[in-house]
């Protein structure tokens, strides 16, 4: 899958990854490979990635909107 995050002021991250786990604003969720598509509201919390190499990253956001349609999962944060 396809992750970008990106802020008003710039690209975050853009890479291949397996896993996402996101701070919806109705709770905690993780997007894996060939997720239902979605669109969710995000808090204040933490973003942990698995890439496909199998490095595990986190970044911090301030809240913001994600959505994921075939494979492609965008993050607009507020900031990180």
């Amino acid at each position: 899958m396809l992750l970008e995050i990106i802020t008003p002021d710039k690209r975050i991250y853009s890479g291949q990854v397996k896993l996402v786990k996101l701070p919806g604003t109705k709770g905690a969720f993780e997007i894996l490979n060939h997720h239902a598509p979605i669109i969710s509201s995000l808090e204040k919390g933490t973003i942990k990635i698995i890439e496909e190499s199998g490095n595990e990253l986190t970044f911090e956001v301030d809240g913001g909107v994600a959505e994921n349609k075939d494979n492609k999962i965008i993050v607009l944060a507020e900031s990180v």
